[in-house]
């Protein structure tokens, strides 16, 4: 006959490690993955690929802006470096909220000092006002940025028409 006895705390972990695995299953199974190319559906025909790696200079990023149909000169109005918040403010967080819709996260490089190159677009089409693009490149890779208007009651929104 063979007998076999479980102490209470071996019982525990078994259970907290059924849980654990159950979960990553579940973390693993229903969070996407992002990659250095993103894709979005054009149409439920065809799908665009960006690439949002091998920025190097100026002239990466304005070739990376051409991607989503801008159209900006050679040269960026400014170029800086700027350091992203250690603590999001509900101004820099829902800033985060239109990276995040465009597939990045600022929220990864809290504290790191990045790049933003700003042009200006010269084919933003029903409107008459000033458009600029800042792009956030972090290492040669686009982490962030907007399209909006020099006016204070514009818009902004994401890299996409």
């Amino acid at each position: 006959m063979f007998v076999y006895s479980l102490r209470a705390g071996t019982v525990k972990l078994v259970g907290v490690l059924c849980v654990a695995l159950t979960v990553l299953i579940t973390l693993i199974a229903f969070v996407p993955t992002y990659t250095l190319s993103q894709e979005t559906a054009a149409s439920p025909d065809q799908s665009v690929s960006y690439r949002y790696d091998k920025i190097k200079s100026s002239s990466d990023v304005a070739a990376f802006l051409s991607q989503f149909g801008w159209e900006v000169p050679a040269t960026p109005v400014e170029t800086k470096s700027v350091t992203v918040p250690r603590e999001f403010d509900k101004i820099f967080a829902a800033y985060n909220e239109i990276q995040k819709a465009q597939g990045l996260n600022l929220s990864k490089y809290k504290g790191k000092e990045v790049t933003r190159y700003t042009f200006q677009i010269t084919n933003y089409e029903d409107y008459t006002g000033t458009v600029y693009a800042n792009v956030l490149v972090y290492r040669n890779r686009v982490i962030g940025g907007d399209i909006c208007s020099a006016d204070v009651t514009g818009f902004v929104h994401g890299f996409e028409k």
